[in-house]
């Protein structure tokens, strides 16, 4: 099983395995992006196994991970409906960014007609490939990973700082590393 546009009902998968399987795979899909984006949300300040194991957890407590029924949600009742379910990542912060970043999606897609159009944009559609670094020069941020940063928290996107964002292109294929073996 692996991250795909019609997984928001497998509420029983391994997301850690999923996401680790789908990481780096370019996707132009918006629910795809709405998942590795919360991912990425979810994980500040945790493991990324920790945050991607959840991942069943969020497609069922955020409607399959429709951005266009998380942008209906209310911050407080519904952020403290989800806050309150014993399997999930009890963050009320994370939970209501989660609930902003379905609503800009939906403001990006209505201005470019996908999130994806407008994420690929800044690569002009093909994956960039970063300098070539050794394991040891591997860095979690990048230039374009704080300039699309900057824009996404600019549109109403919470949580989206260079490190998140980085890492979430990097997840969606968006930018690739190459790494030097010594």
């Amino acid at each position: 099983m692996a991250i795909g546009p019609n997984d928001g009902h497998v509420w029983d998968s391994n997301g850690a395995q999923e996401y680790s399987a789908y990481f780096g795979t370019p996707t132009h899909d918006d629910h795809v992006l709405f998942e590795l984006l919360t991912v990425g949300v979810f994980q500040v300040g945790l493991s990324w196994q920790a945050a991607a194991s959840k991942l069943p957890v969020y497609r069922r407590l955020f409607a399959g991970m429709d951005p266009r029924q998380v942008a209906g949600f209310e911050d407080e009742l519904d952020g403290e409906r989800i806050a309150r379910d014993a399997a999930m990542i009890s963050n009320g912060r994370k939970i209501r960014a989660t609930i902003h970043n379905a609503r800009a999606i939906i403001q990006v897609q209505q201005e470019f007609g996908s999130f994806s159009h407008y994420l690929w944009q800044f690569v002009n559609g093909t994956p960039l490939l970063l300098p070539a670094v050794t394991r040891d020069e591997l860095t979690n941020q990048s230039t374009i990973g704080t300039a699309v940063a900057r824009d996404l928290k600019r549109r109403g996107f919470s949580f989206v700082g260079p490190v998140v964002t980085h890492m979430f292109l990097l997840a969606a294929g968006i930018l690739r590393e190459q790494i030097i073996d010594d």
